[in-house]
């Protein structure tokens, strides 16, 4: 029997310390270990973050689900992890991802940046869907450009 699809939408501010190179090494940590454990668990979802913040969708069982945002609220990388959705959904967005990212020179993340600072991130004011509709309209944007360039390119 299938295990019920959720899908959980959380902000954070980022709390690493450093110049550039240490920030993306510590990024790439959280996307290397994502990468590794979510296909283990049945979990898909994208990662968003800009120098201030961080945004995630995380998508599959419950349990499963729960059980990884726990140690997202444990790292020390973010501090005011914030859940903003967590609801039942018929389809994953993010099924050919076992962690999706947009990253600081993305357009998305630019938004995200402009959403959290003018709302001074106030969780009343960032809605999940509107995250979750940002990842997936830039996700969208880059899957199409990488593809006209591997046709290109052929």
């Amino acid at each position: 029997m299938d295990k019920a699809l959720y899908r959980l939408v959380y902000i954070s501010r980022n709390e690493i310390i450093g110049d550039d190179a240490v920030i993306r090494r510590e990024i790439e940590q959280i996307l290397t270990s994502a990468r590794e454990k979510n296909p283990q668990a049945n979990i898909t979802g994208a990662l968003m973050f800009n120098a201030g913040s961080f945004a995630q969708v995380l998508e599959g069982a419950h349990d499963e689900i729960q059980e990884t945002f726990e140690r997202i609220q444990c790292d020390s990388r973010h501090s005011h992890v914030t859940m903003l959705a967590l609801e039942p959904v018929t389809k994953r967005e993010f099924s050919n991802w076992s962690m999706a990212y947009l990253g600081t020179d993305s357009t998305a993340s630019a938004k995200f940046g402009d959403m959290t600072h003018d709302s001074e991130f106030d969780t009343a004011l960032l809605k999940g869907d509107r995250i979750l509709d940002l990842i997936k309209e830039h996700l969208h944007e880059a899957e199409l450009t990488a593809a006209r360039q591997k046709s290109s390119s052929a």
